[in-house]
């Protein structure tokens, strides 16, 4: 089919991931062009990425917007841990279902295609782009999507209450008038309310509490055994990753390139879509 407002010819996909996992994608354009996979942040889903994957399209390449386990249409985790290990192997998987793609990944889908490369090796895939995500993050801005993504776990009564804790979260980014478009976004339970399109065991503490989270020096090391291109991309306006952040990584993987997107927060593709995906295009032209 093709997205009327893209006007490109988009497949929905099911990925073999981990663990026997299967996870959804929508795939832009002609398979037989070079491939980019693009994996969300934590609480979305692979609808952030349609703008950027229709200019891809657009512009030669195949690529694929990959909801992540527990998100979307994808499988839910087995055991209900969601640890960076199990995101980790399913980019690992995706990827080498392909021949060297690049991979495009926002906050938890850039930690995890970071990983995925370190672990794979750099012949995983032909270049990296992170967005808005490096090996040091700001508290602060941690805290405040945690805050935002628990306070939709009761759910909502309306779309307009959506729209209100959205707007709330993205005072800078002008509040939609058709808020419709949530819906893909959201599911709609036995009782009514709409809730996030994701595992609410996303956000549920594991047994070993830290087992979800990745250690400083796996980090460091991940970004220290980049050799492959890589793109870092910061919001401007990012509270997640501050400037500093964003020159350590520069100063561990001295190879990269680096792009700041004024006018966007931590959600730089929804945020800027235009002045994002140019800067991604520039950036695979020159690989």
């Amino acid at each position: 089919m093709a997205l009327k407002e893209f006007d490109v010819p988009v497949e929905r996909r099911i990925f073999p991931a981990s663990q026997g996992l299967e996870l959804v994608g929508d795939a832009f354009g002609d398979a037989a062009h070079p491939p980019a996979l693009l994996f969300h942040g934590g609480g979305q889903t692979r609808h952030s990425w349609s703008g950027t994957a229709a200019r891809l399209a657009q512009s030669g390449w195949y690529a694929v917007s990959i909801d992540l386990r527990g998100h979307g249409e994808s499988d839910w985790d087995p055991d209900g841990a969601y640890r960076s290990t199990g995101f980790r192997d399913d980019v690992v998987a995706i990827a080498r279902s392909f021949d060297r793609p690049v991979l495009v990944g926002a906050s938890l889908g850039g930690i995890s295609s970071l990983l995925a490369v370190h672990e794979a090796g750099n012949d995983v895939a032909r270049a990296l782009v992170l967005v808005d995500i490096a090996t040091r993050m700001e508290q602060s801005g941690a805290e405040r999507i945690m805050d935002f993504m628990k306070g939709g776990l009761d759910g909502f009564d309306t779309l307009e209450e959506v729209a209100d804790a959205v707007a709330a979260y993205n005072p800078h980014r002008p509040r939609p008038k058709d808020i419709s478009g949530l819906e893909k976004n959201l599911r709609r339970g036995d009782d009514g309310r709409w809730r996030w399109h994701w595992d609410p065991a996303f956000m549920t503490p594991s047994e070993n509490g830290d087992e979800k989270l990745v250690s400083q020096e796996v980090l460091d090391a991940a970004a220290a055994s980049l050799t492959l291109p890589t793109l870092l991309v910061r919001g401007k306006m990012s509270d997640l990753l501050s400037e500093e952040g964003a020159r350590t990584f520069l100063d561990q993987v001295p190879h990269a390139r680096f792009a700041d997107v004024s006018g966007a927060g931590h959600m730089v593709a929804g945020d800027k879509n235009d002045a994002f995906s140019d800067a991604v295009l520039d950036f695979l032209a020159s690989t």
